[in-house]
């Protein structure tokens, strides 16, 4: 009799810690990268032809496995997009849910309204430990500008660094630094070329996000790591600076797209040509993410911590690398626009899974939010589609479309995962269809084959411009279709 009840007990206290583990609320780990081009990413490449895959080139790649393994046993989207492709916008959109004109951040180095709600300020009400590493931007013209004195619910922000493509960092008495650092003209005169695993700022970054994991493993915690690579500047530290030296890059077939055709919001900083070093360096900073992303995951298997803890990978915008004759971003080109966007969640994210829904930054904080069963941001703009993530689909589609606008309110779109409208007060109406041109060279707004499409397309992003109050409006644009 006492056996079997010291059995039930045993079998009771097994089932009870089972059903917590499984309860436990889940971890987050956010890896933000900045100007990141999704073609680097070999997840991504697997899902496209060899013309778009191979753009600079067959057989030009940068190899990402730690990437890959997070899409391979997670979620990969194929349409995920930038709220508006430059840095400061982007990543208000990506912290709080709100279109950038809603955040007092519609351009580069403008604040974040005070008070504003975002994804880290529900997390520590809901007892999280919260963290950001890394580069913010969210906070004015501060260069570095580290630990801000607004938090944005992010407690320990020590390594919050508001901006600045810092390439060596380090300690002085217990706080961070720019190494070499000139703050009257704001340069660094930093030799990345003796730059260390201690001191690049990728693996200084991820070593400070790693010592906060460690230190709140034992409660639910969420870690922001913002890497202010790939960037430019593009120098990078030894040994991928040579790395890549091997590889012949070629000029990406739209840099020969003559001027006569191209749209005209796509005038402005024209490349003369591709120049080797600044590829072979852009592809050795890559590298060097991809290795501190292993260490990451590593660190996560070596504590226990993988099972529980959702793992995201993404970027702000990305960069054009000689696509359309352009560097950067801000067009609503794919290259620039389109950001990679990586998630695991063992156990409740079915590996392999891709998701070709559109979605924009602001679509990021109510989706993760409720993935998490954590509370909603209220009055955020963007979608909570978590159901997509949780579904046990291995393919998830939609005809949903999202909305995107340009820095200075150069141009406005309607992105879904095959049309892509675009308008804007330099020139007539554009769209692209990516199934048929991926390369984006061609008009389709004026083929009589497209007009049910644009005419759609048209009406739907006149009516989120005016319901987001997007200041594109004061631009008259002209408009072709009927908008009754």
């Amino acid at each position: 009799m006492k056996r079997r009840n010291f059995t039930a007990i045993i079998l009771a206290t097994t089932v009870t810690a089972s059903v917590a583990k499984r309860e436990a609320k889940p971890n987050l780990l956010v890896i933000q990268t900045d100007e990141h081009n999704f073609r680097t990413l070999g997840c991504y490449r697997e899902l496209m032809s060899d013309d778009q895959a191979y753009v600079w080139g067959k057989g030009v790649k940068v190899d990402t496995p730690n990437l890959d393994r997070v899409a391979d046993e997670g979620a990969i989207c194929t349409s995920y997009y930038s709220s508006c492709p430059v840095c400061t916008p982007s990543r208000a959109s990506f912290v709080t849910g709100l279109y950038p004109i809603a955040t007092g951040s519609p351009l580069n180095d403008m604040p974040l309204h005070d008070g504003l709600p975002t994804f880290g300020s529900v997390l520590q009400d809901q007892g999280y430990a919260t963290a950001y590493v890394g580069k913010w931007h969210l906070d004015g013209e501060a260069k570095p500008g580290f630990e801000p004195p607004r938090k944005f619910g992010f407690s320990d922000n020590r390594y919050m660094m508001n901006r600045g493509h810092w390439k060596g960092l380090a300690h002085e008495n217990g706080k961070p630094i720019v190494i070499e650092h000139n703050p009257k003209t704001q340069s660094q005169k930093f030799n990345v070329s003796k730059a260390t695993p201690e001191n690049y700022t990728t693996d200084f970054l991820t070593s400070r996000a790693i010592e906060i994991m460690e230190r709140d493993k034992g409660k639910p915690f969420c870690v922001v790591l913002s890497i202010p690579d790939p960037h430019d500047p593009n120098p990078v530290r030894p040994p991928y600076n040579t790395m890549f030296e091997d590889l012949k890059f070629e000029e990406p077939r739209t840099m020969g797209e003559s001027s006569e055709t191209k749209p005209k919001w796509a005038y402005e900083r024209q490349e003369s040509g591709l120049k080797q070093k600044h590829m072979q360096d852009y592809f050795g900073m890559v590298k060097c993410i991809d290795d501190n992303v292993g260490r990451l995951l590593q660190f996560l298997e070596a504590n226990g911590l993988d099972e529980n803890t959702i793992v995201v990978f993404t970027a702000d915008h990305g960069d054009l690398l000689y696509e359309h004759n352009r560097r950067n971003k801000g067009m609503p080109y794919e290259a620039s626009a389109k950001i990679p966007f990586l998630i695991r969640w063992p156990g409740k994210i079915r590996p392999g899974k891709i998701i070709n829904t559109p979605y924009n930054t602001s679509d990021f904080p109510p989706t993760i939010l409720g993935v998490m069963g954590a509370p909603a941001i209220p009055g955020a703009h963007g979608v909570n589609d978590a159901k997509a993530f949780l579904s046990p689909d291995k393919v998830v589609n939609s005809k949903a479309m999202t909305y995107v606008s340009g820095p200075s309110a150069s141009w406005a779109g309607l992105f879904g995962d095959r049309y892509k409208f675009v308008l804007s007060h330099k020139d007539v109406p554009w769209l692209f269809d990516l199934k048929k041109d991926p390369n984006e060279l061609t008009n389709f707004a004026t083929n009589p084959e497209y007009a049910r499409i644009v005419q759609s397309m048209e009406k739907e992003l006149d009516k989120r411009i005016k319901h987001f109050n997007d200041p594109v409006l004061k631009n008259k644009i002209i408009y072709t279709g009927d908008q009754s």
